[in-house]
């Protein structure tokens, strides 16, 4: 088994970016220009490794190779993207990687793309690039290739090297349990062993709602590979374990006017099989909440006039501002409720809400996983 961790390490050692491997500051797929770049680079990758795993490491300073990290991105729906836009789509993996040196919620994305020895398309326009292109890697640049078009083995050897050098052992399991729970003192940190193989730590602020027993500041971990498999410091998240398998069941918290509910989003269940495999099966079973057109009316014009106002610079009224908070949120709702051009809002007013301030700016970020989640869905 691989350990991720380990594995980031030897690509940035190995080499600058080339064809095996790229590296990035932040990816950004929830719009048009970075969901295409990010397409582009799967596209190159995939045609320029035909026998071997290619990579994209996320979180990394091009300039010095800086390991700066980037948010928690649990998009298990990567794959319905790959899947609607390429041509002989090859299997896609987004996993978080853990650095003792990062804040909590910041991790090294990595992007794990596996071989199909097959030419990769583009299936259909997007952005700047047309339906039918064809990428390949010219060193560390994902180029557009017309003539001569081939798969061709040049890295199988290296990544495989890469690799091996990469495997887990005795001491960075047991390391990475005891870095958890020393970590994670505050919020009662567990673990347990599945299959007499596999690892799992986890954390959460434990409370009681009548029956049932729900979570928040969740954080688990599969030790083994390092890899974060869940972090949240907002939702509220049930957990259950057989000997065979973990369940997580996401909750949401939607509503206006300060009438709140928690509504199911995801479930998410890691199945471990007594051959050293495990498996992640994620299922949406969100139903979104449905509300009075006419309040949603209101609601959306007044989120209108407030988005006019940010765009002109100018000043909002005190209530305008109390309003402000819950933008981002029930432009969701309308969006959920029929009103497609709050999607379009929501991309607009990114900028404004990231300068506003922090706290505003991680709502926001929430609502667009949410959103990302329903979507790819």
């Amino acid at each position: 088994m691989i350990n991720k961790r380990l594995l980031i390490k030897n690509l940035l050692a190995h080499n600058d970016e080339n064809s095996f491997y790229d590296k990035k500051r932040k990816i950004d797929i929830g719009f048009k220009e970075g969901k295409a770049k990010f397409l582009k680079h799967v596209c190159a990758l995939s045609n320029s490794n035909p026998k071997n795993n290619a990579y994209i490491v996320i979180g990394v300073d091009d300039e010095d190779n800086k390991i700066v990290g980037v948010d928690f991105f649990d998009d298990s729906k990567i794959q319905n993207l790959i899947n609607a836009y390429l041509n002989n789509p090859p299997i896609v993996q987004y996993e978080n990687i853990p650095f003792p040196h990062l804040p909590d919620d910041k991790v090294v994305g990595l992007v794990t793309i596996r071989p199909i020895d097959e030419i990769t398309s583009l299936r259909k326009n997007i952005w700047k690039y047309y339906g039918g292109a064809v990428f390949f890697r010219d060193g560390s640049i994902s180029m557009p290739k017309v003539f001569d078009i081939e798969v061709v083995d040049v890295n199988s050897k290296i990544v495989a090297a890469i690799e091996n050098h990469a495997q887990n052992n005795i001491k960075l399991t047991l390391d990475g349990v005891f870095d958890f729970m020393n970590k994670r003192q505050d919020y009662k940190p567990q673990y347990k062993v599945f299959k007499e193989y596999f690892v799992l730590c986890w954390s959460g602020d434990k409370k009681q709602v009548k029956d049932e027993t729900f979570f928040s500041r969740v954080d688990i971990e599969l030790v083994n590979e390092q890899v974060r498999i869940f972090y949240s410091t907002l939702d509220e998240v049930s957990i259950s374990y057989s000997e065979d398998a973990f369940k997580i069941i996401e909750y949401v918290k939607l509503g206006l006017q300060k009438s709140y509910k928690y509504y199911k989003l995801e479930e998410k269940i890691i199945h471990f099989q007594p051959n050293a495999h495990y498996s992640i099966a994620t299922n949406l079973i969100f139903e979104p909440p449905q509300f009075d057109k006419k309040v949603l009316h209101h609601i959306f014009n007044a989120n209108n006039s407030i988005v006019e106002k940010l765009l002109n610079h100018s000043r909002l009224t005190s209530s305008e501002n109390e309003d402000l908070k819950n933008l981002a949120a029930s432009y969701l709702i309308c969006f959920l409720n029929g009103f497609e051009d709050a999607l379009l809002k929501l991309e607009i007013i990114k900028p404004y809400i990231k300068d506003y301030n922090s706290e505003l700016y991680a709502s926001y970020k929430e609502t667009m996983r949410i959103l990302r989640k329903v979507k790819y869905n």
